[in-house]
């Protein structure tokens, strides 16, 4: 059987260890547990193991989970969101951070602004090129901050990457380093709107992640997996 309890305290222990190593605190990072295709009863074990966050990547599986587990648990989307999938997604969580279009930026607000709330949001940023990756690219960041601030129903937190799958993880210090890079350029265009969260980072990377400034990891395989 998984040891969820072992797993999550040696990955907390990684992220302590890279937070110190950056000159910051290590509860300054925030950590998103993957429960994509993870059992109720394994989100359980981690949420009385202190684990508080979880991150799905699908629509449907998150609208069937929430809800069905007990205790206090904070729901994020970090998946590919389509825009008719919006209301599945909307309203179940706290935290969006896939929004790559302004299509869905405005998909999103006619969502909230039905559902009476305001919905936090982080965009995602392809910063390594690649095509199969969603998000826009570097250069469109700042149109599509600007896209979501004219919705009075997002409320825009930061920026989210995938960085390319590398055998060395050292290579992939360049594209965290981007988005990084990225962010500090939004806040000072930007001073009105928070973009301080820096979503990157998951089981394979989350060390480099955050030694370049990510403040919000999103790990699974090392939490779930034995």
């Amino acid at each position: 059987m998984v040891d969820i309890t072992e797993n999550l305290q040696r990955v907390r222990e990684l992220m302590a260890e890279s937070a110190v190593k950056s000159g910051r605190s290590p509860e300054d990072i925030e950590l998103v547990a993957v429960s994509k295709g993870r059992s109720p009863e394994l989100i359980a074990r981690a949420l009385q193991a202190g684990q508080k966050t979880f991150g799905e990547n699908r629509a449907q599986e998150l609208r069937d989970k929430v809800g069905k587990i007990d205790g206090d648990i904070e729901w994020h989307f970090i998946g590919h969101l389509q825009t008719n999938k919006v209301n599945m997604v909307v309203g179940n969580v706290s935290l969006i951070h896939s929004i790559d279009s302004e299509r869905l930026a405005r998909a999103v607000a006619r969502r909230a602004t039905h559902l009476g709330i305001r919905q936090d949001v982080l965009l995602q940023v392809n910063v390594s090129g690649e095509e199969s990756k969603y998000g826009v690219e570097s250069d469109e960041v700042s149109r599509l901050v600007e896209a979501a601030m004219d919705e009075p129903q997002l409320r825009v937190r930061g920026l989210m990457t995938i960085a390319p799958v590398i055998v060395n993880i050292e290579e992939s210090r360049p594209y965290f380093r981007r988005l990084r890079e990225l962010r500090d350029d939004l806040a000072e265009r930007f001073p009105k709107t928070d973009v301080s969260r820096l979503s990157m980072g998951m089981s394979q990377d989350y060390r480099i992640a955050i030694e370049e400034g990510a403040n919000m990891v999103r790990v699974g395989t090392a939490i779930f997996s034995e």
